[in-house]
């Protein structure tokens, strides 16, 4: 699920069809999950990987959203560095870690504009981003389609209107 523009409260908005206003801004906040997002079950890098994350990390503001940085523990460097090369590690260094312990949610800031990628959201995350008239800014990732990332790098750019 993805929105073309996500609802706002700012000044640099637009009208959507339903009259709700909606960011124009170029840069949002991510959060990215590692395990069938950026990183395959088998543990190799998806097609399109490495332009996917230097996109991210050039053109957004960063977070990870992931088991390996649960709890205050900060693995996700760790856990990459099997897979990526050093370039691609280095821009991961860029990411922000989160803290969380039951449900992602619990670390992303729901007042702001921001993109979720993940592959499987519980189905009580996605309550809570319903609660929070947010479930367009959660888009769910399926490394098995063809192309997924870049796909996943336009919806990023619809989004975010350059």
């Amino acid at each position: 699920m993805y929105a073309a523009w996500l609802p706002i409260s700012g000044n640099r908005s637009a009208v959507g069809g339903n009259g709700r206003a909606y960011s124009l801004s170029t840069t949002m906040k991510i959060y990215l999950d590692i395990d069938g997002v950026i990183l395959k079950k088998d543990l190799t890098i998806p097609d399109y990987g490495k332009e996917f994350i230097s996109f991210l990390v050039t053109n957004h503001d960063c977070y990870w959203l992931s088991t390996h940085c649960k709890g205050g523990n900060n693995n996700a460097l760790n856990h990459l560095s099997k897979s990526y090369p050093q370039s691609t590690l280095e821009q991961f260094k860029m990411i922000k870690h989160t803290n969380w312990i039951d449900l992602k949610t619990e670390a992303i800031d729901l007042s702001s504009d921001f993109i979720w990628l993940e592959d499987y959201p519980f189905e009580a995350e996605k309550i809570v981003l319903k609660q929070a008239n947010k479930m367009d800014s959660l888009i769910t990732i399926d490394l098995n389609r063809e192309n997924e990332l870049k796909s996943v790098q336009k919806k990023v750019e619809m989004v975010t209107i350059k």
